[in-house]
């Protein structure tokens, strides 16, 4: 089922995370790969598996999201930041996941890398709880959904200047959209927590969430 997939990867200016992740996604037999890279970027691109394909578009990951989706020719998106990481239970999920063919949302559970603070082990526990107590994942969890479920939605926001994956999440709420796990874990980089701090960091997502 995973020939119907088309992933969207939304690359900010300089990054290159995304280097660490095409490898994942080699052995599988998905349909085709959208690397989605700013119009600034002046980083070379190594030469990229058969099945990645490359576009620009303006800067900011609504728009980025959005020019991937419009680009791709899957009847499923699958919408992975540059930095996720993929467990061996992942694909096989999200396989099954594809063939119940749902008018829904899916998203992964999350764990960090080791390329942060201890204290994140605390983030993954609270990620568990807001996504199942709450209903809202992130999208660093790897929003997965039927193209024709994006194009009810109207796509991501992008008059946001962010969280335009909280906007996507309330607006398939609005509409009756399932949102629901697929059932397995993907990990995602805790460079943020390391960067601009754990508690500011996470006092962020928590304000976002009460919003």
């Amino acid at each position: 089922m995973l020939e119907r997939l088309s992933i969207v990867i939304p690359a900010g200016l300089g990054d290159t995370a995304w280097r660490g992740l095409l490898p994942q996604l080699e052995p599988v037999s998905i349909r085709e790969i959208v690397l989605v890279r700013t119009e600034l970027d002046d980083v070379l691109t190594a030469s990229l598996p058969f099945n990645v394909r490359e576009v620009r578009s303006e800067a900011g990951r609504a728009r980025q999201l959005n020019a991937g989706a419009t680009s791709s020719t899957g009847d499923w998106l699958w919408f992975l930041h540059a930095d996720s990481r993929l467990t061996p239970k992942a694909l096989s999920s999200l396989n099954r996941f594809v063939a119940q063919d749902s008018n829904s949302i899916g998203y992964f559970d999350l764990r960090f890398l080791g390329d942060g603070p201890a204290l994140t082990a605390i983030n993954t526990f609270g990620t568990w709880w807001r996504t199942r107590l709450f209903g809202l994942p992130f999208g660093d969890q790897g929003f997965v959904m039927p193209r024709r479920v994006f194009a009810m939605l109207g796509g991501f926001d992008e008059s946001l200047p962010s969280a335009e994956d909280h906007a996507i999440v309330w607006t398939a709420r609005r509409a009756g959209v399932q949102v629901q796990p697929v059932g397995a874990f993907i990990h995602t980089s805790a460079r943020k927590y390391a960067q601009r701090g754990w508690w500011k960091t996470t006092r962020q997502h928590l304000m976002l969430t009460w919003k």
